[in-house]
């Protein structure tokens, strides 16, 4: 069994850079997320800085070899992504106030369209267009003034437009012998993701770095 699973592996392997296969690749990773021109928040002698925002991404990624240097994919991926801000504490009128877990979290439904370039067998450039279906956006925080504390987890999704822009480009690679795929891509939002402009007259638009863990095999 363990022998005929290698050989499987290895056909799928080379198959994959055949002109005129098709493969599909599940895979599952990690996003570090931030919303451009977010404001900082605070105000008076306080701020909360902002800082990245850890997520998942799952789902599954079809590839079509249309010659042996390249290929198109398409895919399907939730994807949680929003922004943070740092914790924090400071006084304000003789009272100790903390500020901890202050994010806004966004998931989507992604669809990433990237045409690969193979430079050499199993690593590839990539570069695309991503379509975004917002699924849920909510606020939250936790407030604690002296021994008090208040926690803030509001549905924000009428203030989110539900459709966006990404341009995703990046770098993957095939383990040698086996159909374990490596990606790593940077996600650029074209579109403005609020309803209303969060910092004057700037647009708020998603960033994304995501690095992802699949298994590629020939259909």
């Amino acid at each position: 069994m363990m022998i005929a699973a290698m050989m499987v592996a290895t056909l799928s392997a080379n198959a994959q850079f055949e002109k005129g296969t098709f493969s599909l690749q599940p895979k599952i990773g990690i996003n570090l997320a931030k919303v451009s021109n977010m404001p900082n928040l605070g105000g008076g002698d306080y701020t909360l800085d902002r800082s990245l925002l850890g997520g998942a991404a799952f789902g599954v990624e079809a590839e079509y070899q249309l010659a042996k240097p390249f290929s198109l994919a398409a895919g399907l991926l939730f994807s949680m992504q929003g922004c943070q801000w740092k914790d924090d504490d400071f006084t304000i009128g003789g009272e100790k106030i903390e500020m901890k877990d202050t994010k806004i979290e966004l998931n989507y439904a992604n669809i990433p369209l990237v045409a690969n370039i193979y430079l050499f067998k199993g690593f590839a450039i990539k570069g695309g267009v991503q379509f975004g279906f917002l699924l849920s956006a909510n606020g939250k925080s936790t407030t604690k003034v002296d021994s008090r504390t208040t926690s803030f987890d509001e549905d924000i999704k009428d203030q989110c437009k539900k459709f966006d822009v990404s341009i995703p480009v990046g770098v993957s690679y095939q383990v040698p012998t086996i159909p374990i795929y490596i990606d790593a891509r940077a996600i650029f939002g074209v579109t403005d993701i609020a309803k209303d402009t969060m910092d004057g007259d700037k647009n708020s638009k998603n960033q994304v770095f995501q690095l992802t863990v699949g298994y590629k095999f020939a259909l």
